[in-house]
């Protein structure tokens, strides 16, 4: 017997349809527009992600002017991501049945117009609902962003390049959204145009944007053949309800009014857990499942899935319980923990491009595999963080002598978030190239979609895990601080007020070192499964598969 390489395996009828190039209405864009492509693509990824937190320290203005309370305001957050988490599978399907550009335009233009609706709420309702429609132009936008590079870009260096500007887009989001959410809510007009209250901006900053991205993809991307008619409607909606379940009760689960034994966390977990059994139970059987099985069957497919879930998992929980310590505990302002992060983004968009040059003489398993091992390197540094935290220390902060006052930001903090930076895009790069190539080019939209799913289930669950083991970490300590003040006659508000200072720290270092082990699991799982060499990384079309012929 001999084995021969085929496109697909001969049992599957059609072979040389998916042997064959997908046919597109336009012509690809020449290389003088790749470029311009690429800029659309990375605006629209940086926009989308940058959301998640730019209206993060807005919050407090936000629920003065519209007079809603702390517990709802969280769903300010909760709401996008919880939409968008919950939606991106099914964005990435469309866009793979519908045309990607098509659907990545309606994704831009929703964006948009939800940022208009959000920037002119004048009621909590008008501001949740319009949260929720940006998550579903993001949940359309971001996996056709992706797949557009896959296939826009030529395999090889330029692919590679194109996927280091996505993956840095996609990790220093977060920390660009810190700087101009905290720049934006200082400001009072739009564009100079009216006077408008700083929060606002935070949103309409997003309506020319998304509209001018939208407006310019038909001249720069090329639009991917459709197959209307063939989208899986009970795994669309089994698995867009089952996702919606498992983001709701993980950021729940994270909340410390309600964490993980409140009924509805519970309720939301097992509902979305068996709804999503029963859409792997339909995808199993549909003739056009809205995620093809065999998308997981590749092992460095598969891993890349899992690594990619376990990453951001660490990196959100970094963000969130370090943006705190910067502000709550060592006292900094919004603008300058915006400020404090921006290494962070710098440090990406370095890694990223390293690892893009390297990615084309060295195997994946390398490049990520140490970028993971710098991330938790990074993480137990941070996990070393402390304050004096007596009850005679505690008693004298004020704004002028915050209780972490002796933290200095060169020598505690900035070394390790710039190691983490150039560690996320050594590990971004190589993990978002490997979990895309080779797949059929009808479902590259699909693959993209998984991979955004990974990272925002994963970030959500991370979030949630970590927040439950700071809590109780620091519930102990807490107690400890609110009796010694109480003996000695302090308030309740400042009982409940120096407690959490002084019990944060031990809390959030805690997560930390939580979150190092989360991306040591990652960084095994590279090192074992990760196998694809760097020279695949250069071909285009469906992966090889030995076929034998007696």
């Amino acid at each position: 017997m001999t084995d021969v390489p085929q496109t697909r395996d001969l049992a599957d009828a059609d072979v040389a349809l998916a042997a064959a190039p997908e046919s597109t209405t336009d012509s690809p864009p020449g290389h003088s527009r790749l470029g311009w492509a690429l800029v659309l693509i990375s605006v629209a990824q940086l926009m989308v992600v940058l959301d998640a937190t730019i209206a993060n320290i807005a919050l407090p203005y936000i629920g003065a002017d519209l007079n809603i309370d702390a517990a709802n305001l969280t769903w300010i957050v909760t709401g996008y991501a919880l939409a968008f988490g919950g939606l991106l599978l099914l964005g990435g399907r469309l866009g793979d049945l519908y045309g990607r550009r098509r659907v990545f335009m309606a994704g831009l233009a929703t964006f948009a117009v939800a940022s208009l609706l959000g920037g002119l709420a004048t009621n909590e309702g008008l501001l949740l609902g319009a949260r929720g429609l940006q998550g579903l132009g993001a949940a359309l936008a971001s996996p056709a962003a992706l797949a557009l590079i896959t296939t826009t870009f030529p395999a090889g260096p330029a692919r590679n390049r194109a996927f280091a500007v996505y993956a840095a887009m996609s990790g220093a989001g977060a920390a660009v959204g810190l700087i101009l959410g905290g720049w934006l809510t200082g400001t009072d007009s739009f564009l100079g145009l009216f006077d408008v209250d700083g929060w606002r901006m935070t949103f309409l900053i997003n309506v020319p944007i998304g509209l001018a991205a939208a407006a310019l993809a038909p001249r720069f991307l090329p639009e991917s053949e459709s197959h209307p008619g063939q989208l899986d409607v009970p795994g669309a909606i089994t698995g867009t309800l089952g996702l919606l379940g498992l983001v709701y009760g993980f950021s729940r689960a994270g909340e410390a009014d309600h964490g993980w034994g409140d009924t509805w966390t519970i309720a939301s977990l097992a509902g979305g857990a068996a709804l999503l059994a029963v859409f792997g139970f339909v995808e199993a059987r549909v003739a056009h499942p809205l995620l093809p099985i065999r998308v997981f069957a590749n092992r460095t497919r598969a891993t890349s899935f899992g690594v990619m879930a376990l990453v951001p998992a660490a990196m959100f929980a970094m963000f969130y319980f370090l943006s705190l310590f910067i502000q709550q505990v060592v006292g900094y302002s919004p603008l300058t923990t915006g400020f404090a992060f921006l290494p962070f983004s710098l440090g990406i968009v370095f890694g990223a491009g390293l690892s893009s040059n390297l990615v084309n003489r060295i195997d994946p398993r390398w490049l990520a595999g140490v970028g993971t091992l710098m991330a938790m390197v990074a993480l137990v540094g941070f996990s070393r963080l402390s304050v004096p935290d007596s009850t005679a220390d505690l008693l004298a902060v004020t704004a002028d002598n915050p209780l972490g006052e002796g933290v200095n930001y060169w020598t505690s903090i900035f070394p390790f978030i710039v190691l983490m930076a150039v560690g996320m895009g050594a590990v971004f790069v190589p993990l978002t190239l490997t979990a895309v190539h080779h797949l059929r080019p009808e479902e590259a939209g699909i693959g993209s979609g998984v991979l955004n799913t990974m990272q925002q289930v994963g970030g959500a669950l991370g979030l949630a895990i970590l927040s439950t083991v700071a809590l109780n970490a620091g519930d102990e300590k807490a107690t400890r601080i609110a009796g010694e003040l109480g003996a000695q006659g302090a308030s309740p508000e400042a009982i409940g007020k120096l407690a959490f200072l002084g019990s944060f720290t031990d809390g959030a270092t805690a997560a930390f070192l939580v979150g190092a082990g989360l991306i040591l699991v990652g960084s095994v799982a590279t090192w074992l499964f990760l196998n694809v060499k760097h020279e695949e990384l250069a071909t285009d079309g469906p992966e090889a598969a030995p076929v034998h012929i007696g």
